[in-house]
């Protein structure tokens, strides 16, 4: 028997036992494989269907990391605990100053719709959280939304302890039915990403869904407005572009794929390590409460309650621009 037989013989019992594992069966190697025609290793193919094999398990692995919205996993004895160096950090790095805290009704479900700034960190968050707590007791029940991604960061595993849930309709819904005052922030990857120099524009990217969660679950709307955070990195793009292109929004739910330039990394694409934010003196404002039905009747215009909103936070936030005399100082 020749050595070619044997081979191929070889070849075709690894193929037998492979099927019978439920194996791929080995390619066996002919002429082709020896004659320098066709490159060792993995053919492009097989790369090409490793990696997209990993961009789709992507979404797996981090919903797996994100537990099951569990409105009791907000622990105010945690908070209770932590509250005072986080406030005291908080204050020595950002300067955080929160004002119109009373115009927030002090009991019942609310709905807080802020801007978003400052990338995946939002330090605007950060502050306006701790403020919350301090003002009204670690006890009172809030709750705030964030993208999966942010919650899968292993270091940030804490901010479910202070009541941060994946930001869904479902989650906004369950928190409001429960009593407790929910932060949410309309404008999402869309809005924390914009570019620096947009950084004093309220722009939610036409999104209303939270108008519709207020008219059905009947509460009260609190503005709330902050300023400083575009100044924690310099901005540049969102990147949607090249999100579509690879795919983010079906993959992780992601709409654009943000370019800044940022510590420590310089050049900073996606933003998915995070940053070393600059100490931009961040403030926020809560302005006073919209009941819906008290102001546009029993059936609210979607698109007229839009318009009043984001004008009312376009002309808060120009007011505090005003404020500020230098980028990052205030």
């Amino acid at each position: 028997m020749s050595a070619t037989a044997q081979n191929g013989h070889g070849h075709a019992g690894d193929a037998r036992r492979a099927l019978r594992r439920g194996e791929p069966a080995p390619v066996a190697g002919g002429a082709a494989s020896h004659s320098g025609d066709a490159p060792r290793g993995d053919p492009p193919r097989s790369r090409l269907g490793r990696l997209t094999g990993a961009l789709t398990a992507l979404p797996r692995a981090i919903a797996g990391r994100v537990p099951a919205a569990d409105l009791d996993e907000r622990d105010p004895d945690y908070i209770r605990e932590t509250l005072p160096r986080l406030w005291l950090a908080s204050s020595l790095w950002y300067r955080g100053e929160v004002r119109g805290l009373g115009n927030v009704p002090e009991d019942g479900p609310v709905l807080l719709v802020g801007n978003h700034s400052g990338g995946n960190l939002t330090p605007d968050t950060l502050v306006f959280t701790l403020a919350f707590s301090t003002y009204f007791g670690v006890e009172r029940a809030f709750h705030q939304l964030a993208h999966n991604l942010v919650l899968s960061y292993p270091g940030l595993s804490f901010l479910r302890k202070y009541g941060t849930v994946a930001a869904s309709q479902e989650n906004a819904r369950r928190a409001l039915e429960s009593g407790a005052a929910v932060l949410v922030y309309p404008g999402g990857d869309y809005d924390v990403h914009r570019p620096s120099w947009h950084g004093n524009r309220i722009d939610f990217g036409g999104r209303k869904g939270f108008i519709r969660l207020a008219i059905q679950q009947n509460v009260p709307v609190v503005p709330v407005v902050g300023i400083g955070g575009q100044e924690t990195a310099l901005f540049l793009s969102r990147g949607e572009h090249l999100a579509r292109v690879l795919g983010l929004d079906k993959l992780l739910r992601l709409k654009v794929l943000p370019i800044s330039l940022a510590l420590p990394w310089g050049l900073n694409v996606g933003d998915m390590l995070g940053h070393i934010p600059l100490p931009a003196k961040i403030t926020v404002e809560a302005l006073p409460p919209i009941h819906l039905r008290e102001e546009f009747g029993p059936d609210p215009d979607v698109d007229e309650v839009y318009e009043r909103i984001v004008r009312t936070m376009q002309e808060t936030l120009d007011a505090l621009a005003a404020e500020r005399r230098f980028p990052v100082i205030g």
